[in-house]
């Protein structure tokens, strides 16, 4: 098995393409205690629409540092495009990322918060024993722009 440090390969990022970029930084900052980091950005021109394909194009929108991972751990980079496409249903089982996760200490506040946003619960509440690994408490939910999360905690 190889070891990808030694190859200088390192997750960075991951993108979200928000219809209001602004009120989604705001919503995972404050409920998943994301910080923003560097400066919002403003992508258009030659450059963007070269990489984008999409001639024209305009970007904007932040970087957010995902929570536990120290000062040089992976972003979520929330983006809206000036002219973003209606958004398909999203549904965990459509081909592709599905959701985001992240391990909360206290279900119940952190789903409070979520949906005193505008978010909601896509599922119920489950506890799993997994062989091996322990006992896992899990929810999926909703941002409030539909973008799917689950929250666990391990007992």
């Amino acid at each position: 098995m190889s070891n990808s440090a030694s190859k200088g390969i390192r997750y960075a990022h991951t993108n979200l393409i928000a219809d209001d970029w602004q009120a989604m930084v705001k919503f995972y900052a404050e409920v998943f205690d994301c910080v923003p980091v560097s400066s919002e950005r403003d992508h258009h021109g030659p450059n963007t629409d070269a990489l984008t394909a999409m001639p024209g194009a305009r970007i904007r929108g932040r970087h957010l540092r995902l929570p536990g991972h120290g000062e040089n751990g992976p972003t979520i980079e929330i983006f809206s495009y000036e002219k973003n496409l209606p958004a398909p249903d999203k549904r965990l089982h459509l081909p592709g990322f599905a959701h985001l996760a992240f391990e909360v200490p206290d279900m119940d506040r952190t789903r409070g918060m979520i949906l005193e946003r505008g978010g909601r619960d896509v599922g119920q509440l489950v506890t799993l024993d997994i062989p091996g690994a322990g006992r896992l408490t899990l929810i999926y939910m909703a941002d409030p722009e539909g973008n799917i999360i689950e929250l666990q905690k391990w007992h």
